[in-house]
């Protein structure tokens, strides 16, 4: 394998148009068309959209055909399941809730393989970088919250009494297993990594029309059966402090079967050396500040906010902050 194949991948992202975005990811630096943008995906490789590589040896190839090349050089041996399936592991997007997204749930990987054929469950986490004032979500249900009690809120319209609202700020954090019900509210600009699936089941969409003038379809048969009725209102997810050394300290912000996620913040002049051994791939995501990441095929700089995927037998690899410098770190393991 050449290092050129093994470079550090970057991606031109795949743009989503649902109602309830706007225009705010150009303040992240996103090139929009005319019109609403919900979201923007980053690094992906689904059927309903694959990202094309921006440069390098793989320039304007789909992820999925590099994956299909490289294998678990590109993905690792944690991750041979993800490869045998034809799968990447995740995904990775942003999202502009310029309005408030449906009430939903996910389903887990056992019932996505019983009821939605070849799709992965849901696993998901957010990572708030603008939050208007007052902006709030959605996560799990009120005490005293049933099956039953939900579906007769749903059919008598008085489902909001039910829904525990959590308020959030920029740099807070939410870990959404699968089997949450959850709602983005407006107001707010997320980053988002989550399996790699895109299966959503509405439970409530606040009485909007599509673009054609009808309501979206709801799901409430599947809401209700994967459901977490135990998640009773769950407070925001903590930071846990991992390490600080020369300059640089680590965050764990979400850990969980499917993902692994760190908060790192470089003060300026500051290095981190890594190591991609072959077990996972590293996906990096600048949020704030100036970056270099130098490996064994040159060095590349970086501004936010941008990801860039790292593969799981590139090797050695250094990220040399030019400024103050916060940083999303996701591997898996």
């Amino acid at each position: 394998m050449s290092e050129s194949q093994l470079s550090p991948l970057t991606f031109i992202p795949v743009l989503k148009d649902y109602l309830w975005g706007g225009r705010n990811l150009e303040k992240l630096g996103r090139e929009l068309p005319s019109g609403v943008t919900a979201e923007s995906w980053e690094i992906a490789a689904h059927p309903d959209g694959t990202t094309p590589v921006a440069s390098g040896h793989f320039a304007g190839r789909p992820l999925s055909e590099v994956q299909a090349e490289l294998g678990l050089d590109l993905i690792g041996r944690k991750n041979a399941w993800a490869h045998e399936r034809g799968k990447f592991p995740l995904l990775v997007k942003l999202l502009d809730a310029n309005q408030p997204l449906s009430v939903q749930v996910h389903p887990d990987d056992e019932y996505a393989s019983q009821h939605e054929g070849n799709e992965l469950g849901k696993t998901e986490m957010w990572v708030i970088l603008h939050a208007e004032p007052g902006a709030k979500i959605i996560l799990g249900v009120k005490k005293g919250t049933t099956a039953a009690t939900l579906q007769q809120a749903i059919s008598g319209g008085t489902l909001e009494p039910l829904l525990h609202h959590i308020p959030v700020k920029r740099g807070d954090h939410v870990c959404v297993p699968a089997g949450s019900l959850h709602a983005i509210l407006g107001g707010v600009l997320i980053a988002e990594i989550q399996q790699n699936s895109n299966t959503t089941y509405r439970v409530y969409d606040w009485n909007r029309l599509d673009k054609k003038g009808r309501p979206r379809a709801l799901h409430f048969e599947d809401s209700l059966a994967v459901i977490n009725f135990e998640q009773v209102e769950p407070g925001l997810s903590p930071r846990k402090f991992l390490a600080r050394r020369n300059g640089v300290t680590r965050y764990g912000l979400c850990e969980n079967r499917y993902f692994t996620v760190e908060r790192v913040e470089m003060a300026s002049g500051s290095k981190f050396l890594g190591d991609c051994t072959g077990e996972t791939f590293e996906i990096w995501g600048l949020l704030e500040g100036n970056m270099r990441l130098a490996t064994g095929s040159g060095e590349y700089a970086f501004s936010p906010v941008r990801f860039v995927l790292l593969p799981a037998a590139l090797g050695p690899f250094r990220l040399v902050s030019e400024t103050e410098t916060t940083l999303l770190r996701i591997y898996v393991g």
